[in-house]
């Protein structure tokens, strides 16, 4: 299978979902949400299978689902925590190109509000800068294209992400 799917990669609240969408339509696309997958097979929704399986089984389950996604042209919106399962960024870095979408821990703070009911894949006394600080260098080690969204709309991200992709191909 060639690389014909986008992957995106990012904190949670960076817009993986809503950019997605919009680039699936603009590029014709199909746009598959992989927490949406994974509450699918589980039938929970994340915050309960984080609840029950912890965050160390629901990073396991993640994995899981995402290394077994099989499709062509397609945006794939990600997890948050999806770069912890090493099978599953291989996976998906083989089908496709992974791009990261990159804001800094101010902005991130502004979107994202009360994160506790995002299904957000805190550990027990973890803060966000904390996570931000564990997650980033493993998004800039899997990606493709960064592309940094400070400043910049969903309109113009969504401009510069095709903007990047032309080059890369």
């Amino acid at each position: 299978m060639k690389k014909s799917n986008i992957v995106l990669i990012g904190m949670p609240g960076v817009g993986k979902s809503t950019i997605g969408v919009i680039l699936a339509k603009i590029l014709g696309y199909k746009f598959m949400d992989a927490d949406l997958v994974i509450q699918e097979r589980e039938n929970r929704l994340l915050k309960e299978i984080i609840a029950s399986e912890g965050v160390d089984g629901f990073i396991a389950i993640e994995n899981d689902v995402n290394k077994s996604i099989e499709t062509e042209r397609t945006i794939i919106a990600t997890g948050g925590s999806v770069v912890y399962g090493t099978e599953a960024m291989e996976h998906l870095s083989e089908i496709g190109t992974v791009v990261y979408l990159k804001l800094d821990i101010e902005h991130l703070k502004l979107r994202l509000g009360d994160i506790k009911n995002r299904g957000v894949v805190l550990r027990n006394g973890q803060t966000l800068e904390d996570l931000y600080a564990e997650r980033a260098p493993l998004y800039e080690k899997y990606a493709d294209i960064v592309v940094s969204e400070q400043g910049l709309s969903i309109e113009e991200t969504v401009e510069r992400l095709e903007e990047q992709l032309k080059v890369a191909k």
